[in-house]
């Protein structure tokens, strides 16, 4: 528009006075200009502002022109302040190419974007990212945003990611990282390193006990005195529960030295943990069981150290706790044997494996008045099992529950067998019930369940308990056996006199029949004391009205001062008949 008049009046003018008004023209286009320039200036400074990021203008020695309010309350600074110092003054030291040393290559290159962090007035920091965009060749803006929420919540993310919330050690993901680099760092330098793996013992009593807030405090205090034993570079890290991880470093070259180091360094934590531990108003003490695994530059992967030093531990554990042991390469040939047979089991009991056999019980006259049922596993390739070998297993692994739930439907199955004969229909089969069982909330519904299923008289079942079912919750096991007993099943305490005896709760019992254990009946002919136990007992099931059995009568010698001296009213052994498949006891019937 401007150039069109200046056309137009050069038509009508001379050459002076077009010159004239060119300049006036010149001089409207350029304030025009410079006035929508600093009108977008502004309306920029104030759309930074209302976001709140910081604002400068630099020259080309990095000197502050201008700053705006946002980043005065980034740093605490007035902008007279500002505009008096220099950007040193603000950078932090870690910072080793910042705007100061950038401006030169920013001022070429027309923009940059980094982060960094400035000096506050109070002496704390201020993450920022900053975009700095030059302004021809003298002059850059530079944006400054504060991203200080952003990498607490980045620090925050990575610290629940690799690190427990509880006792802020390593958590497992960032032990696993810590192994591998010190598996790796083993093999290049050819120095040993160590992992030792340390389980609380008796935790989850004091869990129970004392509730999970003392349980928490001890797991954060013991995390600080494992940190105090071990060396700078050295990991400690929470695997789980109460189980911790120390992963040992640049240990000598030779094993046996490498062996000597890790050992100095399991007892003092051993020592540590033995000491009292402060939980409020409570004064606890506790040990630990560790297990050793130390390796070099062989070709163990993370999960061979961690299992074989979990095996270490276990091995501490059954000595007695409170101790330490290495691995040992038979517990990888033991463990490996128990998990196949752990394995086979499962098989045996879907692929109907498992046998029960019958070793009879007698009258002092030597008539049959029942059985107990012994379970057999005929393996494959191993041939007939005997439980000494398999029960245990099952105990621990869980398996008990669902074996013991066969043998007993089997029984009551044998039961109902019987009772379609005279001769047979009032013998009583005695079934042995784990602990585990009868931990059961359900055992009562369980038990007559399969008596109602299988059609079994109730009368002719007899449940046999060891005393190890009166270590916890007898007033729960009183409760399950009394509901039984109204229902019409007997109850027989296995092999009394060698677990926990006691006669308060021996009178409370709903037991019909106590068992005389074999190893006093085998030394009875030898010893005056076991005589004289066999005596007791036998005494004591009298005076309480219940019936007693002498179980592992072998030889004519104790029949003869059980049954005529004594006058113990049953018994059972080789003698009176071996344990055997179901035709081998039918025959001794007739």
């Amino acid at each position: 528009m401007v150039l069109d008049s200046i056309v137009g009046v050069t038509g009508e003018m001379g050459l002076l006075g077009a010159g004239v008004v060119l300049m006036v023209a010149v001089a409207l286009w350029l304030a025009t200009t410079l006035a929508v320039r600093l009108r977008q200036t502004k309306n920029a400074q104030r759309a930074i502002e209302s976001v709140g990021s910081g604002y400068w203008v630099l020259n080309a020695r990095a000197e502050f022109i201008d700053v705006n309010a946002a980043y005065c309350r980034m740093v605490g600074y007035t902008r007279a302040q500002i505009l008096s110092m220099s950007i040193a003054d603000f950078e932090a030291v870690a910072t080793q190419d910042g705007i100061r040393k950038q401006i030169g290559r920013i001022l070429l290159k027309g923009q940059e974007r980094f982060e960094t962090r400035h000096k506050k007035s109070n002496g704390d920091w201020v993450e920022l990212e900053i975009t700095v965009t030059a302004v021809g060749k003298q002059q850059a803006i530079v944006y400054l945003r504060d991203i200080s929420e952003r990498k607490r919540a980045a620090i925050e993310i990575n610290q629940l990611a690799l690190f427990d919330p509880l006792t802020a050690l390593p958590n497992r993901r960032l032990l696993q990282d810590r192994i591998e680099q010190a598996l790796h760092n083993a093999a290049r330098s050819k120095h040993h390193g160590a992992l030792l793996f340390i389980d609380l013992d008796h935790f989850k009593t004091l869990n129970d006990t004392l509730g999970h807030a003392k349980g928490d405090d001890l797991l954060r205090q013991v995390a600080g005195r494992l940190v105090s034993c071990v060396r700078e570079g050295d990991t400690v890290a929470r695997f789980g529960g109460d189980e911790f991880v120390v992963v040992l470093a640049r240990l000598c070259v030779d094993a046996n030295e490498a062996a000597a180091e890790v050992k100095s360094i399991a007892i003092h934590i051993l020592s540590q943990l033995a000491r009292t531990f402060h939980l409020g108003d409570i004064d606890h003490t506790t040990t630990a069981s560790i297990g050793i695994s130390l390796f070099s530059n062989s070709a163990l992967s993370l999960e061979d150290v961690l299992k074989q030093a979990d095996l270490a531990m276990y091995k501490s554990k059954a000595a007695g706790r409170n101790t330490l042991h290495f691995f040992d390469p038979a517990m990888q040939v033991a463990i490996e044997a128990r998990m196949a047979l752990e394995s086979d089991l499962r098989s045996a009991l879907r692929e109907q494996q498992l046998v029960l056999h019958y070793q009879p019980q007698t009258t002092s006259d030597r008539r049959i008045t029942g059985a107990e049922a012994l379970v057999r596993w005929q393996h494959p390739r191993l041939g007939l099992v005997l439980p000494a070998r398999f029960i245990p297993l099952a105990e621990e692994s869980g398996i008990i529950i669902q074996l013991g739930e066969w043998v007993l439907e089997t029984a009551c199955l044998q039961l109902v067998q019987w009772a379609r004969q005279v001769h047979t229909a009032d013998l009583v089969l005695a079934v042995n019930v784990s602990f585990r069982q009868l931990q059961q909330a359900d055992f009562v519904e369980k038990v007559m369940a399969i008596v109602q299923r299988t059609g079994a008289n109730p009368r002719r079942l007899k449940l046999e308990l060891t005393e190890s079912v009166l270590v916890s919750n007898i007033e729960d096991v009183i409760a399950k056996m009394s509901a039984l007993k109204t229902r019409g099943v007997s109850f027989s305490l296995d092999d009394f006199g060698t677990g926990y005896s006691s006669l308060a709760y021996l009178s409370r019992l709903p037991i019909d029949q106590l068992k005389i254990d074999r190893t006093f009946v085998a030394d009875m002919e030898s010893s005056e004391n076991a005589e004289s136990i066999c005596v007791a007992v036998i005494s004591l099931a009298r005076s309480l009205n219940l019936k007693v059995v002498a179980e592992g009568v072998e030889t004519e010698a104790q029949f003869r001062l059980l049954t005529r001296v004594h006058r113990c009213e049953y018994v059972q052994g080789y003698l009176l008949g071996r344990p055997g498949p179901i035709a081998d006891f039918n025959a001794l019937l007739d």
